[in-house]
């Protein structure tokens, strides 16, 4: 299958080489974002795309001081909504309302169900769910860049509160959870490049339940 081809041709690229991604490409990668699936349909992210080159020198020294941070072509900053509130439920399930042109009585149960929910927990416990479906479409972009042969990084390593500043994201009621970059290998800089890609074995993974 060509996609699990690309899969296993893919890693955690430790060195890129300052190529630019073409356009196509990275609005491909972008599309898989917003297909991604997530809780209720909320999209409760966004993802910002960095290209210019003052901020990641900005971000370089708060993430590690990653030469990736620098040399790749785009930089991707997964942020999470900072908590759910009636008016960003309310948006989503009219947008849906707005595109499928109708609007559905066991759908608009649902949406007084979240609203009588989400919006009354503690914030906290709203970033770390809104995470997990900024994970979800993170992993869509993973996926995406592989299939385009586009080099990826995942990076968790940042101060998520530095970034948050640099980026004004706390004014966006936004806070950074995980950062993709994107770009092309510089091999012969690359200590992983050539190393064998290592998984756990099949039956220490695959739990089959009959």
């Amino acid at each position: 299958m060509e996609l699990l081809e690309k899969l296993k041709w893919r890693y955690a690229t430790k060195a890129m080489n300052g190529q630019k991604v073409s356009q196509e490409k990275v609005d491909n990668i972008i599309e898989a974002i917003s297909l991604a699936p997530t809780s209720s349909g909320l999209q409760p992210f966004e993802v910002f795309v960095i290209t210019n080159q003052k901020v990641k020198e900005k971000i370089k020294p708060i993430a590690w001081n990653q030469s990736v941070i620098t040399d790749c072509s785009h930089l991707l900053v997964f942020a999470a909504w900072d908590t759910y509130t009636a008016d960003r439920i309310n948006k989503q399930f009219d947008l849906t309302n707005t595109v499928r042109g109708f609007k559905n009585e066991g759908w608009e149960n649902y949406r007084q169900m979240l609203l009588g929910s989400y919006p009354q927990k503690d914030a906290e416990v709203n970033f770390n769910h809104a995470a997990k479906q900024a994970y979800i479409a993170f992993g869509h972009a993973i996926i995406a860049a592989a299939f385009e042969e586009v080099d990826a990084t995942p990076i968790e390593g940042f101060d998520p509160a530095a970034m948050d500043e640099i980026l004004g994201l706390k004014e966006k009621g936004l806070r950074s959870c995980v950062v993709l970059t994107l770009g092309y290998r510089k091999a012969d800089k690359d200590w992983l490049v050539n190393l064998k890609k290592v998984r756990k074995p099949k039956e220490e993974l695959i739990n089959e339940i009959a």
